[in-house]
Formats: C-alpha cells, sequence, structure tokens
C-alpha cells in the first residue's frame, strides 16, 4: 500500500534559494508546454499532451529556450510535464464523459504570486540518508534538514516519489512510500459505536461521550480579519505587501494544524477503542452552499474526520460503516422507533409523542446511528445526488436529512 508522510525542511540560505530556483524552473516549464499545445491546437495541428511527448519536445528545444536548463535538477521539468498531462486529460476526460465528477476546465497558467511553489523527484538518487536520519537528500540542492527524525517515521518502507512544496513561508518534503499492508494484531474490544456529527459539538457518541467543536477559526477570527486588514493597505507586489500575505497565511496554517491535530486525536481514540464505528454520510459540499453556516462547517473538518476513521481503521482493525444520508437519525425516537414528521433545529430536546422520551437530540441521532451501523445490510451510500424519478432529469441534492425553513437559515 501507498502511504504519505509529510515532514518539514530546515533549509539554508542558500538552499532556499536552490528549493524557489526549482520552483521557478517547474513552473516555467509547465506554462511553456501549455502555450506549446494551445499554439498546436490553433493551428489546426494535433496536438500529443502527453507527458512523454513533452519531454521529447523539451529536450530537443531546452537549449535554445532556456540556457539556464542545467542550473536545475531535470526531476523539476518533468514534474512540471506530469502535472500538464494530467490536467489535460482529466479535461478532455471530463469533456467527452469519461471522467465522473465535477467538470473540469481548461488548465491556466501558473502564476508566481498565486501558485504555490512545489516540484517533486520521481527517479534518482533522492530520499532518505543512511547515516543520518534527520536529512533528505534532494539533488542539484544538497542534504536538506529536516524538523524530525523522518527516517523513523518511514522505518523500512520503500520511497517511490518526493514532491516539495512551500505553504506560509515554510518548505515541506512529503513522501510517497510504498510499504505492506498493515495487519492489526488485535481488534479493538470496545464494541459499536454511533457518532453524531455537528456544529454544537462536534462529534456525539451512542456511549454519551461527547467531543465539544473547538470552533478553531472562530478563535483565531479577530487576529487574521486584522492581518487582512493590514495586508488590504499595502501596495501590491511591494516587499511590505509580501510580509503581510505571509502573515496572513500562517495564521490560515496555524488554523489548519489545530484543526487537523485534533481531529487526528479524535479518530485516533475513536479507532483504537470501538470495534464497529457508524458515522453519517453527510453531503458537506451541499451543506457549505449555505452562507450562514458555511463557516462553521468548514471550520468542523467533516470531510477530513470520515477519511481518517477510514485510513487508520484498516491499521487498527476496526470497521467504519457510512450510514445513508436519507436516513432519518435524528427524527427517528430511539426508544420506540416513531418517526416524527417535523423536527424544527432549534429543537435541541427530543421528545417523543408515542413513548414520552426526552433525551438530547444529538444523542438520539448516535443511538439511531449505531442501531443502523450494526444491521446486516448498511448502505454504504457514496454521494446522494440520484434521479429517484427516471422520468425528471433533475437530481436531488440532499443537504440537510432534516425539513427546515428560511427562518432557522438551513
Amino acid at each position: 500500500m501507498l502511504e504519505a508522510v509529510k515532514v518539514a525542511l530546515d533549509p539554508t540560505p542558500r538552499q532556499e534559494r536552490l528549493l524557489e530556483g526549482h520552483a521557478g524552473a517547474a513552473r516555467f516549464a509547465y506554462n511553456l508546454m501549455l502555450s506549446h499545445v494551445q499554439s498546436q491546437l490553433a493551428r489546426g495541428e494535433k496536438a500529443d499532451w502527453s507527458m512523454y511527448a513533452m519531454r521529447r519536445w523539451w529536450n530537443e528545444w531546452k537549449s535554445e529556450i532556456a540556457p539556464w536548463w542545467g542550473e536545475y535538477s531535470k526531476e523539476a521539468y518533468n514534474s512540471a510535464f506530469e502535472s500538464l498531462s494530467a490536467a489535460l486529460r482529466n479535461f478532455f476526460d471530463a469533456k467527452t464523459g469519461r471522467r465522473k465528477g465535477k467538470r473540469m476546465g481548461w488548465p491556466g497558467f501558473k502564476s508566481k504570486r498565486r501558485t504555490t511553489p512545489r516540484f517533486a523527484y520521481t527517479t534518482g538518487s533522492f530520499g532518505l540518508i543512511e547515516d543520518d536520519p534527520k536529512r533528505l537528500k534532494l539533488p542539484r540542492i544538497g542534504r536538506v534538514h529536516c524538523m524530525e527524525n523522518i527516517a523513523r517515521r518511514v522505518g523500512a518502507a520503500k520511497v517511490v516519489r518526493m514532491s516539495v512544496s512551500k505553504h506560509a513561508g515554510r518548505w515541506y518534503a512529503s513522501l510517497t512510500i510504498e510499504r505492506d499492508t498493515p495487519t492489526a494484531s488485535a481488534v479493538p474490544g470496545g464494541g459499536g459505536v454511533g457518532v453524531d456529527l455537528g456544529v454544537k459539538a462536534l462529534a456525539t457518541l451512542s456511549d454519551g461521550t461527547v467531543a465539544p467543536n473547538p470552533r478553531h477559526m472562530g478563535g483565531n477570527l479577530r487576529r487574521l480579519a486584522h492581518a487582512q486588514r493590514v495586508l488590504s493597505r499595502r501596495k501590491e507586489g511591494s516587499n511590505r505587501w509580501r510580509k503581510a500575505r505571509t502573515r496572513v497565511q500562517r495564521i490560515h496554517a496555524r488554523i489548519a494544524n489545530q484543526r487537523r491535530d485534533g481531529l487526528d486525536k479524535l479518530t485516533d481514540r475513536l479507532t483504537r477503542t470501538y470495534t464497529d464505528i457508524a458515522i453519517e454520510d453527510l453531503n458537506v459540499a451541499g451543506m457549505v452552499k449555505n452562507h450562514r453556516l458555511a463557516r462553521a462547517v468548514s471550520d468542523c473538518g467533516f470531510a477530513e474526520l470520515r477519511r481518517q476513521l477510514v485510513y487508520k481503521s484498516m491499521r487498527t482493525g476496526a470497521r467504519v460503516h457510512v450510514i445513508d444520508r436519507w436516513h432519518p437519525s435524528s427524527k427517528t425516537c430511539s426508544n420506540c422507533g416513531t418517526v416524527k414528521a417535523k423536527l424544527s433545529l432549534n429543537e435541541r430536546t427530543y421528545c417523543c409523542d408515542a413513548c414520552g422520551l426526552r433525551i438530547d437530540r444529538d444523542l438520539n441521532a448516535a443511538i439511531n446511528i449505531n442501531v443502523a451501523g450494526s444491521a446486516p445490510e448498511t448502505l454504504n451510500a457514496r454521494g446522494g445526488d440520484v434521479r429517484h424519478d427516471r422520468r425528471k432529469s433533475v437530481a436531488q441534492t440532499p443537504v440537510n436529512r432534516e425539513p427546515s425553513n428560511a427562518r432557522q437559515g438551513v
């Protein structure tokens, strides 16, 4: 199986200039080849946008177009051709219907200001250094120091690719490693649990445990707003503008790191404690279309939580069950099974009219999710844009399983 290991780099000033140069060379090769393909199409010629065709054309003309090409590793140019070839292939596959999902647009040119500096190594002598566990070997750049012991994280796995990128003023190396599929030595013995995700409480478990929502964006919103105001007053392109932009990027990176750390701890605890984990199939893309809830929903990281549960359960032996998004978990009584016709979001306590049960709304939903997840025919829903009536051309896009009105903002 393939696994990604990301580590922060600590380059010297000389190495940092070389990293910037490699990223610039990759950006130059990408824009040059995209311009070449567009000129071929404009002349009515048959354009070959495969990575190997781009590489052959570059090797033929690189000495005339870019006499400085030898200053940087050939892998920087090859990674640009690989990226452009994949982008063009996705565009034409989406246009002809061979690619599912959202329609892909025509690739655009990469801007020096707005594009994330990046390049990759796929061949050659790169990666770990045998006698130095805290350094990585980058051809044409040298031995770059890492902020942690990267050899311990990789272990005996084989490094097949290394991507280098810059985010919020810091360089990172992402190593794609190939290792044997892990086998769990002992399956967790905590039984099954249902997880109800929400904004008020990030996760409510069917056993009564509540994981509060830390609201990292809200805690840093004032600092972020101040940094953005300072950035708006700077002249774009100036040195002070670059410093102000880096400040905004670092605040965003800090929020993302805090969110990822909290989700890592939560999902690690779930996969190491419970045997079966049942979660909802939320339509996050539809939920964020509501501008009143978009920031709160995005701050929770529902999609990242589900992604981490899936790959961590493979390591511990736990099983993840995804419940159909149309399942009325919040409107169903966990005691007698009566389903309410309407349940507004303002009602935080579930009151059953049939048996008189009074229980917290999220806890009631978590219990129902646990019951649905333990059913023998649990539906593993992957997307709710389904056409229930073939005679209708409009598909139903679920945003929330509960009815509401415009006054409630959902």
